[in-house]
Parts: C-alpha cells; structure tokens; sequence
C-alpha cells in the first residue's frame, strides 16, 4: 500500500509540474507582442490614423520623465485635434512616468534605444497605438545662441519625441504666449506629419509641397507646407533671424536606420503663435490644401 501511495504521490506531482509548465508556455507566448506595425517609417501608417477601416481606437502613450510630464490643456487640445481630422471616436490617453536618462543632450537613436526599453503599448486588434515621448534633454545639435532649438520630431510611423525642456524654456522667453501653447503647436504639427502629410504618406490632391536646398545645393521637396498660415508650414521647420537652418538634420537624419520625418524649429513657432495671438487665438490651423489630402486620404 505505501509503494502504490508513493507511486500516486509521484504521478501527482508530474502532473502538476506538467500543467505548470503547460500553463507558463501559454502565457509566455500569449505575452508575446508583434512590434511590426509600430517600427515603419514616418507617414506609412496615415490611412490607419485617419480612417477607421483597421482600427477604431487610439491608444496613446505618453511616456514622460519625472517632472516633465506635459500641461493637461495642451492635451485636451491635442484630443481635440485628433478627433477634427480623423474617425477615431475612441481615443485614450495612458501615462507612463519614467526615470531621466541623465543626458545633456540626446540623439534620435539615444531616443528610439528608450522606446524600445520603455514603450507598452503597440498594435492590437482593432487599437492603434502611438508613443510620444517628453524628454528632459534637449535635442543633439541644437543652437541656443542662434535661436536654433528642436521642440519634437517624429522619427518612425507612431512614435514622437518632444523636447519639453526645451518647450519650457522657450515659452518663458515670451509673456504672451504659454507653456501649453508651445505643446499643442509641437503635438499637432508633428502629428500632421503621421497623418501624412504633406506628401509623406497622404497623396497632395494638389500640389503645396515646399521646397528647400539639399547639402548639394537642389531643390527638393521637404514634406512641409507651402500655404499661408498652415501648422504644415516649412518655416515652422527652417529658417530663424539668424538665417541659419535645420535643413540637412531636417531633411537626412539618419541614425543606423532611425529616420527623421522632420525635427521642428522652435524660432519660427514662436513667430507664428505671436501673429495668431495678434488674432485672440494661438491655436494654429491646418490649411485647405492640407485637410483636402486628410480628407482624400480617409480622414474628416
């Protein structure tokens, strides 16, 4: 009777191991994410944020470090954004509060390596994921002295660095304009650019695309705006009272792959949200131009 005890005790406990082992497979592979779809380039996934033919939510990371987390205005009016160019109905915000870094400066491969140790949220089902990053450094090459600083820049098809440290900074340079102003300037121009636009994955219906000198001294195209008052404008991007310019970080930043659709200029933000406050607002608009390629491209 004890052997045929001890036989039964045995079969027990290897049958136990083996559900255990069975059972951590299972969850082991059902934790596994495909990351894919959020490792494309700039513009490859606008028909996706725009339109609700694959996916009807948006889930948006905001992964922050401690102290830089961004204005709750500036979010509301980013939402607000989201929701007049696009279908998705269903938009959630998710905060992830991270330690610095404890960098000087960053490049745009320093801030993809922290994405890919920090980002949670990626594709699935019928939720599209986004991962915007608030930074406590600022950008690599940037010139305070000659007015020449980067607020954000995208760098693949749902991810976004924005330099608050450097938005903070150059919001306290003018009374008139606010912290949040310089963010939903930043978000929104930026995001423009994951819509798309401007010929970045959202086809001109008509031409508006400005042009810029290359290292090689030729026009190209530099996936900016050439309309009057636009969000898209290229000014936003090159330019400032120094006459110097972002164009060649701007137009082929590549860092072993990580490709920058556009690093934007805070100068001319500056100059543009001061012309809107002339008007009582400093919320700047997309142009007509630009909403018929959103439109055309399965957005409101």
């Amino acid at each position: 009777m004890n052997k045929f005890k001890s036989l039964l005790l045995i079969s027990i406990v290897a049958f136990a191991v083996s559900c255990s082992k069975s059972s951590s497979d299972n969850d082991s592979s059902e934790a596994k994410v495909d990351k894919a779809a959020n490792l494309l380039a700039t513009g490859d996934s606008a028909k996706d944020i725009l339109s609700n033919d694959t996916y009807d939510k948006l889930l948006i990371e905001i992964a922050y470090v401690t102290g830089f987390k961004p204005t709750e205005a500036a979010m509301a009016d980013f939402t607000e954004y989201l929701q007049e160019h696009t279908f998705k109905e269903d938009i959630e915000l998710v905060y992830n509060e991270l330690s610095s870094p404890s960098e000087d400066e960053l490049t745009l491969q320093e801030i993809a390596d922290l994405e890919t140790r920090n980002r949670t949220a990626f594709n699935t089902d019928s939720t599209l994921a986004i991962y915007i990053y608030f930074a406590d450094a600022p950008a690599e090459g940037d010139d305070l002295e000659g007015g020449l600083v980067t607020l954000g820049a995208v760098y693949r098809n749902t991810s976004m660095v924005i330099h608050e440290s450097t938005v903070r900074d150059l919001a306290s340079s003018r009374s008139s304009i606010t912290e949040a102003d310089v963010e939903t300037t930043t978000l929104n121009h930026e995001f423009g650019h994951l819509f798309g636009l401007v010929n970045l994955g959202s086809d001109m219906v008509n031409d508006h695309e400005s042009e810029s000198e290359n290292e090689d001294g030729q026009l190209v195209g530099d996936n900016h705006c050439n309309q009057a008052v636009c969000l898209m404008r290229s000014e936003l991007q090159f330019g400032g009272s120094t006459g110097k310019s972002l164009q060649s970080t701007a137009l082929a930043q590549y860092e072993e792959g990580v490709k920058s659709g556009c690093r934007l200029s805070g100068t001319t933000v500056l100059s543009l949200l001061q012309q809107n406050t002339a008007k009582s607002t400093n919320t700047v608009p997309l142009d007509a131009e630009c909403l018929l390629d959103i439109q055309a491209n399965g957005g409101r």
